[in-house]
């Protein structure tokens, strides 16, 4: 990639809910074009003009393409080191703009949960990236960097401290406050509905190792809790996370990918924990029973019609306020080859889907375009492409906090 592009992040989508903030936030932490050099972009130049008029100044460039026009996107991506999108669900909108970054040597990053077009994405551009250079980076939000990261760091602190690797590691998501985004409903429905149409589809999803490298996809994880149980090592109820389902395939892709720094016996998973006693347990039957009726409402069926009136639509989201009151607290619960163990947490300042997430991807991008990241190409997750860099970020402007207590 040449050092003299115009740009060193593109936003792509800047005039939806999420692309907006994540503009917003690169020009209040960043300012115009003396840091970063950076350009709003989407398809429809009079919105990018008023939104650019409500979060920043115009020194900003707007720049329009279409996600279905591959002129459009080409001229784009050869303009800027690195291309930031929002717009999902990347199922129906995502697949052009990744081709014209790995045929421009343009690194990307986005915001997808989606399992089985990320998977299609890792088929159909992998090699060609990985030959060329360039870092197609998924899951650059909420999902899946604290998950990711965290175990990045978690495994980081444990060898230097120990010597040696976590065996395990169970993330628990302690406590937290915020909507889910209709940007992530959207790809959710998406995802559910070809799984549901196709048993080949499903199976991709339910394999815990689906996004691994091919021959690499098998181990000693189980598919992601479907029930209520009891978990000792918590000492608290647990109940399924709804974005288990995406961030423990991609921190099982990192230490594949990263030659098995963690072991091939490595185990993972994910739950939310309710607390203990018969508080914990109801509160955890309940908030089970809602998420299986999002999970299985079937399209077309009046309790889906139901679910799709209550949650958000694309581009709806939280006010300023609620998305400031919101945060985050994960666990870590850590056990070393020795049967040792260890407490890691990660905890974010803002509400995971809206205003942590567009601190998140925008330092995500701005650290593949500025530091110095690991010599790796092809379709990554972002610890295995970005690294230690980005935990210098997230901590020193994203808000969220990376800690490990080693227990007596």
């Amino acid at each position: 990639m040449s050092d003299q592009r115009e740009f060193d992040v593109i936003v792509w989508g800047a005039t939806g809910f999420t692309g907006r903030l994540v503009a917003e936030y690169i020009y209040k932490q960043y300012g115009s074009q003396d840091i970063v050099r950076w350009a709003m972009a989407g398809r429809n130049l009079a919105k990018l003009e008023k939104i650019r008029a409500e979060v920043a100044d115009d020194t900003i460039p707007l720049l329009t393409a279409d996600s279905q026009d591959e002129d459009s996107l080409a001229a784009m991506v050869q303009r800027s080191k690195v291309i930031a999108t929002t717009v999902g669900p990347y199922g129906k909108y995502g697949a052009k703009l990744v081709a014209a970054c790995v045929a421009h040597q343009t690194h990307y990053c986005d915001l997808a949960g989606e399992v089985l077009w990320m998977r299609q994405m890792i088929d159909q551009h992998h090699e060609a990236a990985q030959a060329n250079g360039t870092k197609i980076v998924h899951t650059c939000g909420f999902d899946s960097i604290p998950s990711d990261m965290g175990v990045f760091y978690m495994q980081k602190q444990a060898m230097e401290r120990t010597g040696q690797a976590a065996k395990r590691i169970k993330m628990r998501v302690r406590a937290f406050k915020g909507e889910i985004s209709g940007g992530t409903y959207a790809s959710l429905n998406d995802t559910l509905e070809k799984a549901q149409a196709d048993k080949k589809l499903y199976g991709v999803l339910i394999n815990p190792y689906s996004l691994n490298p091919i021959g690499q996809q098998e181990g000693p994880d189980k598919p992601d809790l479907q029930s209520v149980i009891y978990d000792k090592t918590a000492q608290s109820w647990i109940y399924p996370f709804i974005m288990a389902s995406i961030n423990t395939k991609v921190v099982r892709r990192s230490n594949a990918l990263a030659g098995f720094p963690y072991g091939k016996d490595f185990r993972y998973d994910e739950a939310v924990m309710s607390g203990d006693g018969v508080g914990g347990r109801l509160k955890a039957y309940g908030n089970a029973a809602a998420l299986g009726v999002l999970m299985l409402a079937k399209p077309g069926s009046l309790m889906k019609g139901l679910v799709d009136r209550v949650l958000p639509e694309p581009g709806e989201g939280p006010d300023a306020a609620k998305r400031e009151a919101g945060f985050y607290n994960l666990r870590f619960f850590i056990t070393l080859h020795d049967d040792s163990t260890a407490v890691g947490k990660v905890t974010g300042d803002r509400d995971p889907g809206y205003g942590s997430t567009c601190k998140i991807l925008a330092e995500s991008a701005i650290c593949l375009a500025m530091d110095q990241t690991p010599e790796v190409a092809g379709v990554l997750t972002p610890a295995v492409a970005i690294g230690d860099p980005l935990l210098t970020r997230l901590e020193a402007n994203a808000g969220l906090t990376f800690s490990y207590e080693e227990n007596d």
